[in-house]
């Protein structure tokens, strides 16, 4: 399973980022699959640590502002794995060519 989530930290200013790396450490030490996107992370692994994961990201967060809202988008296909750097190939090869990342 791939997810695709943000934390969004409500009230703290308009610089979230300090907020954000928090939430990458502890996605970084899971051991999950990861890429950090200008506006969300995508992690893959099976559903309870990928839900674990995100649930971490967003009590770490929610530490520090009184409001948090997160946002998940969940692609789960039986079977299947390495899907982070797998569904961008297969977008490449219907381009005919390697596209931004």
């Amino acid at each position: 399973m791939i997810a695709n989530f943000e934390v969004f930290p409500i009230g703290v200013g308009s610089s979230i980022s300090p907020l954000v790396a928090e939430a990458v450490k502890i996605v970084d030490a899971s051991g999950l699959d990861y890429k950090v996107t200008a506006m969300g992370t995508i992690v893959e692994g099976d559903f309870d640590a990928v839900m674990r994961v995100i649930a971490e990201c967003h009590k770490k967060v929610m530490q520090s502002a009184e409001r948090v809202v997160t946002h998940i988008i969940l692609d789960d296909r039986k079977g299947y794995v390495g899907r982070i750097a797998g569904k961008v190939q297969s977008v490449e090869q219907k381009v005919g060519r390697q596209i931004k990342k």
